[in-house]
C-alpha cells in the first residue's frame, strides 16, 4: 500500500492501460516500512468502517416507516419527500465536496462528515416533531453525501495501484451496510418496543468508524490534511457529461426497483411477504458481486466487465414485465441484482478515468451530484405515470429506455480516456 498521492504520469507516459506508471520512489517521503504498512492497514479499515455507514441512514427508516409515521404523525405527501431526501441530499452534499476538500483535505472533511452524522442520527431519533426530523435527517446522510465523492479521491490518492481492490471493499462493506440496516432496524424496534432508539442506535457503528481516522497518520504530518487541487472547467469535458448520464442511468433503475418491485409483484398476484423476499434477494445478490466487479474491472478492463453486467438487464426485465409473479420471479432478481452491479464499476471507473485525485475528484463530484438529481426523478416518473394509465406497461418501457442509455453510456466511460486530457490539465496538481 502506498502512503501518499502519485501525480500521475504525462500522456503517453509508459505504463498499463488503466494504470500510469507512479513517481519515483525517491520522490515519496516514505515513512520505515513497518510503520507505513500499519498506517496503510489503518486508513484501509478507515475507509471500510465509513462505507458500512454511508446507506445506513436511507434505509434505517425505510424499514419502520409505518411506526415513524404514527409517532410523528407524519402525512403520506411528507413521507414522499423523506424518501427523495436521500437523493436530494448526496446530489447537493455531494457538489459541495470538492469545495470542502481543497479546503479542509479529505481526511478532516470525512472525519467531521462522520462525527456529524452521529449527531444528526440520535438527533434525528428524538425529533419532537417531522419538521426537526426532516432537518437533522440531512445531517444525518452528511457522510453518505460527502463520502460518495471523498472515499475515490481517498482511494486515488493513497492506493493508486490498488483502485480495484479498494473499490471492492469499501462498494461491498456499502451493500453490507445498506443491508444490514434494512433488515435489522424492524428487530430491534420490535425487541426495546421504541422506533426512537431502532433508529439511534445506528450512531454507533458511525462513531466507530470515525476512530480509524483519528488515529491514522500518514507519511508526512501535512499529507493527510493537504487539500485537493482543483480541477477547473469540468463542465466542458464530455468524458464528465458521459459518467454522469451512466451514474444517473444506472441509479435511477436501481431506484425505481428498490421503490417498485414489491408493489409490481403484489399486482401480479405474489403475496406481500414473497414479494418483499424477492427484493431481499435482489439486494442479496449485489453484495457478492460487489465484490467481484471493481478487481475484474482492473484485470479484465471495463469494458468486458461492463457488458457482462448489462446483457443481464434485458432478459430481467423482459422477465419481470411478462411474467412477474411466476415462478421463476428470482431469477428475475438475481439478474437485475447483477445488473445494478454496475454501480461499482462505475465508482472503480472515478479513479481509473483520471490521472490525479484532483482528476478523480472532479470527476466524481460532477456525475454523481446530477446523476442524483437524475435518479430522483426515476421512481417519481414511474408513480406519475402508473397512476395516469394505470399499466405497468408504461413504465416497463421508460426501464428500457434508462437500459438502452445505461449501455450507450457504458460504452462511451469504458474506453479509455483521461479527463485531465480532455481539459488540458495533465499537469493538475494533487
Amino acid at each position: 500500500m502506498t502512503t501518499d498521492a502519485p501525480a500521475g504520469p504525462p500522456a503517453g507516459a509508459l505504463g498499463d492501460a488503466e494504470h500510469p506508471v507512479p513517481p519515483p520512489a525517491a520522490a515519496i517521503a516514505d515513512p520505515p516500512p513497518g510503520r507505513a504498512a500499519a498506517f496503510g492497514w489503518m486508513l484501509a479499515a478507515g475507509v471500510v468502517l465509513a462505507a458500512f455507514n454511508f446507506r445506513t441512514a436511507v434505509t434505517s427508516v425505510g424499514a419502520i416507516l409505518a411506526e415513524l409515521r404514527t409517532g410523528l404523525g407524519m402525512s403520506e405527501t411528507v413521507a414522499g419527500l423523506l424518501t427523495t431526501l436521500p437523493v436530494l441530499a448526496f446530489a447537493g452534499l455531494g457538489a459541495l465536496a470538492p469545495r470542502l476538500a481543497r479546503r479542509f483535505g479529505p481526511r478532516p472533511l470525512l472525519t467531521g462528515a462522520l462525527a456529524v452524522m452521529s449527531a444528526g442520527l440520535v438527533a434525528r431519533a428524538y425529533a419532537p416533531n417531522t419538521a426537526v426530523f426532516l432537518l437533522f435527517s440531512l445531517f444525518a446522510l452528511a457522510a453518505g453525501a460527502i463520502g460518495n465523492v471523498a472515499v475515490p479521491v481517498i482511494v486515488k490518492r493513497y492506493f493508486p495501484d490498488r483502485i480495484g481492490v479498494m473499490t471492492t471493499a469499501y462498494s461491498t462493506t456499502l451493500a453490507v451496510g445498506t443491508a444490514v440496516a434494512a433488515a435489522a432496524t424492524a428487530p430491534i424496534e420490535h425487541l426495546a418496543g421504541d422506533w426512537r432508539l431502532a433508529l439511534a442506535v445506528w450512531a454507533l457503528p458511525a462513531l466507530i468508524a470515525v476512530v480509524p481516522w483519528l488515529l491514522w497518520r500518514p507519511a508526512s504530518a501535512a499529507s493527510g490534511t493537504a487539500p485537493v487541487a482543483h480541477l477547473p472547467g469540468v463542465g466542458r469535458s464530455r468524458l464528465a457529461w458521459t459518467m454522469l448520464v451512466i451514474f444517473g442511468a444506472q441509479s435511477a433503475i436501481a431506484y425505481i426497483l428498490m421503490g417498485w418491485t414489491t408493489t409490481i409483484l403484489t399486482a401480479d398476484g405474489m403475496s406481500a411477504a414473497a414479494a418483499g423476499s424477492m427484493l431481499g434477494l435482489l439486494t442479496l445478490v449485489q453484495i457478492p458481486v460487489s465484490v467481484v466487479v471493481p478487481i475484474l474491472t482492473v484485470r479484465w478492463g471495463p469494458r468486458p466487465t461492463f457488458l457482462v453486467l448489462a446483457a443481464c438487464y434485458p432478459p430481467a426485465i423482459a422477465g419481470l414485465w411478462l411474467a412477474g409473479g411466476g415462478p421463476l420471479t428470482w431469477l428475475w432478481m438475481v439478474l437485475f441484482g447483477i445488473g445494478t452491479s454496475v454501480f461499482p464499476l462505475i465508482l472503480t471507473l472515478f479513479g481509473l478515468r483520471a490521472r490525479t485525485p484532483a482528476g478523480t475528484s472532479a470527476l466524481s463530484s460532477f456525475a454523481q451530484s446530477g446523476g442524483y438529481l437524475l435518479a430522483g426523478s426515476g421512481p417519481l416518473a414511474v408513480g406519475w405515470v402508473y397512476g395516469l394509465t394505470g399499466s405497468w406497461s408504461v413504465p416497463f418501457g421508460f426501464i428500457a429506455v434508462l437500459t438502452v442509455v445505461l449501455f450507450v453510456s457504458g460504452l462511451a466511460v469504458t474506453r479509455e480516456r483521461y479527463i485531465e486530457d480532455e481539459l488540458g490539465q495533465q499537469k493538475s496538481g494533487q
